[in-house]
């Protein structure tokens, strides 16, 4: 059974930009709460002077207690905007259902171009796992002042061995195999607003995908991935046109708002491809502030992808954990289904667990189904549900670290970990 066991401890990187007394060209929205506390209500997650309601994060933690740098942290949080790129960064050891074993560095930045502006965010990071898969993006969301332009940028490299369960939701898990193959991903977007919120762009998708191999298929038996057509390489390039709107203040953690992207990409033979293909996709979120007035949030996510004519290749058909940031299907490893089309939708409540939001956690249900051909009807879903906890890493960006636990049909399950929310 392809299950998730546990996941080692992790190591809090401290970088010295977090300091807000070191910071420039800060915006205070509202002044930081300084009463004292009460004897009662200090605890080991409180340091002194501090109220319960004083944002706190592993960085105080670690300045207060380990570093012994006084007992007061550093000045209260999230309300702060600055042009100033505050940092975070994980190196953690690990066990997912993809990657088996791993070892990890990834980090992501905040910051502001103005007070008026979106966060603008830098993520990366660098995987190398027992099942020698190197996994290597960057990605980034560039808000220009006054949220004029949206400049999105999404490269990575991959070389990935990794299970494969062919085509649709009849599948079990003891049907997977490997594959192998090293890829190249080079997205990049520009989007114009037109009004508050509301954006329109053009970009260029890349990807090509060299040595391709099944390593251990069923024997005796011709696959799914041969049947719809195994080659060495595969190869796609296309313009895009996007449509954005976005009205959430924080995308690393939003607290409210509405997120609606669609990207429309055609794979034209003037520009490489062996034939012609066209997908759509559309990433639908909600975020809704409950109850009123607490840091607790219901969300909402709708994911479609849409094969609208042509034949993709197979490594770039809709599949399960193959979104840009590789989040839908918590509950299921990555590539366990796979089809023309796919919907997707999930819900997550997330609450504070301690009034300084240094803890908090989650839950979660989702639902996936999958065609095999155009104009056909979605007719299984595939369910995930679960829990998790969040630990706050940086109170400037808000950024958690994230750490779940999904169940999925026939067996499923594992852990999931995320800088930064799944959606």
């Amino acid at each position: 059974m392809l299950k998730a066991l546990t996941l080692s401890a992790i190591l809090i990187l401290c970088v010295s930009g977090f300091d807000s007394a070191r910071a420039q060209s800060v915006f205070r929205m509202s002044p930081p709460d300084t009463t004292i506390p009460s004897e009662e209500e200090d605890s080991l997650f409180i340091p002194r002077k501090l109220t319960l309601n004083e944002q706190t994060d592993i960085v105080d933690i670690v300045d207060i207690y380990l570093l012994k740098k006084g007992d007061i942290p550093r000045t209260d949080t999230g309300e702060i905007r600055s042009s100033k790129l505050r940092l975070s960064g994980i190196p953690a050891a690990g066990y997912t259902l993809q990657t088996g074993f791993a070892a990890v560095v990834t980090g992501n930045g905040a910051f502001f171009t103005d007070t008026d502006a979106h966060t603008s965010t830098l993520l990366t990071s660098f995987t190398y796992t027992v099942r020698s898969q190197i996994i290597f993006p960057f990605q980034a969301t560039i808000w220009t002042p006054g949220n004029k332009y949206c400049i999105s940028v999404d490269w990575r490299y991959l070389q990935f061995p990794s299970y494969t369960f062919g085509l649709g939701q009849n599948s079990t898990l003891g049907d997977g195999y490997m594959i192998d193959y090293s890829t190249i991903h080079l997205h990049q977007t520009v989007l114009r607003q037109l009004v508050n919120n509301l954006f329109l762009g053009i970009g260029y998708n890349y990807d090509y995908y060299w040595n391709i191999k099944e390593l251990d298929p069923p024997a005796g038996k011709t696959t799914d991935f041969e049947s719809y057509g195994l080659s060495s390489k595969e190869f796609a390039s296309g313009l895009t046109f996007n449509f954005l709107y976005d009205s959430r203040a924080n995308s690393i953690n939003p607290e409210k708002g509405t997120y609606i992207n669609a990207i429309y990409r055609p794979n034209l033979k003037p520009l490489g491809n062996d034939s012609t293909w066209r997908s759509l996709v559309l990433d639908l979120r909600q975020y809704v502030n409950m109850p009123k007035g607490s840091r607790n949030v219901l969300a909402f996510w709708s994911y479609e992808w849409l094969t609208l004519g042509g034949r993709p290749p197979y490594l770039m058909l809709p599949n399960t954990g193959s979104d840009p940031y590789s989040n839908t299907g918590r509950g299921y490893i990555q590539g366990r289904f796979r089809g023309l089309n796919m919907a997707y939708v999930e819900a997550e409540y997330r609450f504070a667990i301690t009034n300084n939001g240094l803890f908090g956690g989650v839950i979660f249900a989702n639902a996936e189904s999958f065609t095999l051909r155009n104009n056909a009807d979605f007719q299984i879903i595939s369910p995930g549900w679960g829990a998790g906890i969040r630990l706050k890493l940086n109170k400037y960006s808000r950024t958690n670290v994230a750490l779940d636990y999904g169940f999925g049909t026939g067996g499923s399950g594992g852990v999931f970990v995320n800088l930064g929310e799944v959606f």
